[in-house]
């Protein structure tokens, strides 16, 4: 309970009801009893969690990766509970969403979901069973719990897989097993693929390490061929490149480096134990081996599983704010120009005159976690330059660039996304008697570059890196009415704004073909924005103005941004997850004060704020414009 409490003090808000578990020993969560734990304790297929080890009625197990999983996505500690445990019902423990129970087959996992879930003890007497997740539920699944299954493994073991015939048909149950939950109404699977049976301890090194390995591969080729024809958002866990990844590199995973990860285990039972690092060793820590015993993983394994799971599920959190940090580029470029605007209102250039604007400035984003989007920190620094030309009495036009360099901090591991971009507005303005209007058509180039993904695998930390370019095109008109005299000292000046944004950002892939590399589809995100506000100014000594402007604006377009991605290293099964969802209110203010040095050349200094239930951006920016 305290290792779920800890994980969900620091989880994600995933937009997900509830994580439902189906599989094997590898996710038993405790459906039997543990005979050598504490009083009332469950069985689990791995490590005692220490600090001796031992059947010694003191240490419970550890737990498996589907239950760390589910603590990381802020689930329930009670819904991750098992199914069918034989101890819950004399203990008044209600039963949990994980059927996965240690020697299931892949018919049995499937039994499990369509079925009767059923928990065997000593010569396959039956000591509890139940009604399987869709026979308890009137055959409807929840659309918006996440569905987590493995299995496969037992096949081989019983006997039921001797030659690729077997290992394609086994493979192909259970995909059965995620195209059952589909048709009943899930939408988001997470599938493991099958691990390396020839490379466990029970295996390496004996003569069927090399067919059991081209075994596991067919199982592994059926079930990604039929998961490919599963309609929903099918996420494959690709555990056996993980656990190539953890031995070629296995010190950075904080392990023993060597092939002993495989040849040996932790526990010894039906393997050689560490002499080192295993139960009876001289310095027993299961964090140092890959395998509890002959085919379990460790606690180690298990939590560096949860976190590989954990990485797929939270990255569209994150690359779903690059179109974000896109548009707030787009909007302090917007502010820019609106300052810039009021600062000359009622005091244009002479008609055929023109009027030279230069600006610099800083803007910080702050983005709140949201459910499907992760917290960020934003920074920018910012240059714009342009000018404008007085063509009558009424009317002026004219252009603005400008360059802005950002960085964005997102995600509990810190991930770096970096974007310059390139915007230019033209500009068209009305003023005659009290009525003013303003127009702006933007455009502009994105360039990401050093798109930096970090990611923690237990002790071991790694970046997925990528570059891309993109587009923003930005349209915005205001009307206004100046409720005081052109001559008085005070300004006041209610309006009306209307905007339409369109941010493209080009797919890209993240280097390589490791376990958590992606290659993500583009991203498209409009925005159509009605705002009403007011806007004043003071001026309380001759050359010098205060100026002052609040603005409200609704969004019409609050779909929540999708994020289509594939693993590199699985390039047919791609999937789309929820990411970022732009907020419905919007609320505006800047402050400002105008000050003419000469008859020609003027200084402005500005504030601006930009906030949302979930974004807060502020800029300041200081400006000069020359007449002429």
């Amino acid at each position: 309970m305290l290792t779920l409490a800890c994980a969900n003090a620091q989880a994600a808000r995933l937009p997900y009801s509830n994580l439902i578990v189906f599989g094997d020993s590898l996710n038993d969560a405790g459906q039997f009893p543990d005979a050598g734990g504490p009083p009332g304790s469950s069985l689990r297929f791995t490590n005692r969690t220490g600090p001796d080890y031992a059947n010694n009625n003191n240490e419970p197990y550890a737990p498996v990766n589907a239950t760390l999983l589910g603590g990381k996505m802020g689930i329930n500690a009670g819904q991750l509970g098992a199914s069918t445990s034989v101890l819950g019902p004399q203990q008044g423990v209600p039963d949990g969403n994980n059927w996965a129970t240690g020697g299931y087959t892949t018919q049995q996992i499937l039994a499990s979901i369509t079925g009767v879930s059923s928990v065997s003890g000593a010569g396959g007497v039956v000591i509890r069973e139940r009604p399987g997740y869709l026979a308890s539920n009137a055959f409807a699944a929840d659309p918006n719990a996440l569905y987590y299954l493995n299995g496969g493994a037992n096949d081989f073991f019983q006997g039921l897989v001797t030659n690729p015939t077997d290992a394609g048909a086994a493979g192909g149950r259970l995909a059965d097993s995620a195209h059952a939950l589909q048709q009943a109404g899930a939408r988001y699977l997470m599938v493991w693929l099958l691990p390396d049976l020839g490379l466990t301890p029970l295996n390496y090194g004996t003569p069927g390490q090399t067919p059991l390995s081209q075994l596991s591969a067919a199982f592994n080729q059926a079930l990604v061929s039929d998961l490919e024809r599963v309609p929903a958002q099918v996420i494959p866990l690709n555990v056996p490149v993980l656990f190539s990844e953890i031995v070629a590199s296995a010190e950075s995973f904080g392990m023993l480096g060597t092939t002993a990860l495989l040849s040996t285990c932790f526990s010894g039972s039906n393997c050689t134990a560490n002499p080192t690092y295993g139960l009876g060793g001289s310095n027993p820590s299961p964090d140092k081996l890959l395998f509890n015993d002959s085919v379990h993983p460790t606690s180690a394994a298990h939590r560096i599983i949860a976190d590989y799971a954990y990485s797929l599920l939270v990255a569209p959190s994150e690359l779903s704010l690059l179109p974000q940090i896109a548009s707030a580029a787009l909007s302090a470029h917007d502010a820019a120009l609106s300052q810039a605007w009021q600062a000359d209102a009622g005091a244009w250039q002479p008609v055929n005159g023109w009027r030279a604007i230069a600006n610099a400035g800083g803007q910080r984003q702050d983005y709140q976690q949201q459910r499907g989007a992760a917290e960020a920190d934003g920074r920018q620094t910012d240059v714009q330059v342009g000018g404008s030309y007085r063509l009558s009495e009424d009317w002026r036009a004219g252009l603005l660039a400008g360059a802005y360099r950002q960085s964005l901090k997102a995600g509990d591991n810190d991930s770096r996304y970096k974007l310059d971009s390139y915007l230019a507005s033209a500009f068209v303005q009305f003023e005659h008697e009290q009525w003013w209007a303003d127009a702006a058509l933007t455009g502009g180039h994105l360039d990401y570059r050093d798109l930096q993904r970090n990611i923690v695998l237990g002790a071991h930390r790694r970046a997925e890196q990528g570059d891309t370019s993109g587009t923003a095109w930005g349209a915005g008109a205001q009307l206004g009415y100046n409720l005081a005299a052109n001559s008085s000292v005070w300004q006041l000046s209610p309006f009306l704004s209307a905007d339409y944004s369109r941010i493209w950002v080009d797919g890209y892939r993240e280097q390589g073909q490791r376990s958590t590399a992606l290659t993500v589809d583009s991203q498209k995100v409009s925005s159509k924005r009605l705002g009403v506000g007011i806007r004043g100014s003071l001026q309380p000594l001759p050359g010098t103005r205060l100026l002052a402007q609040v603005a409200h604006e609704h969004e019409f377009n609050t779909d929540t941004q999708t994020v289509t991605m594939n693993q590199n290293a699985l390039p047919t099964l791609a999937y789309r997850l929820d990411g970022y969802r732009p907020a419905k209110q919007h609320n505006r203010l800047s402050l400002g004060v105008h000050q003419q040095l000469t008859e020609q050349l003027a200084m402005q200094a500005g504030y601006s704020l930009h906030k949302t239930d979930d974004l807060s951006q502020q800029g300041v920016n200081l400006g000069l414009s020359l007449s002429f």
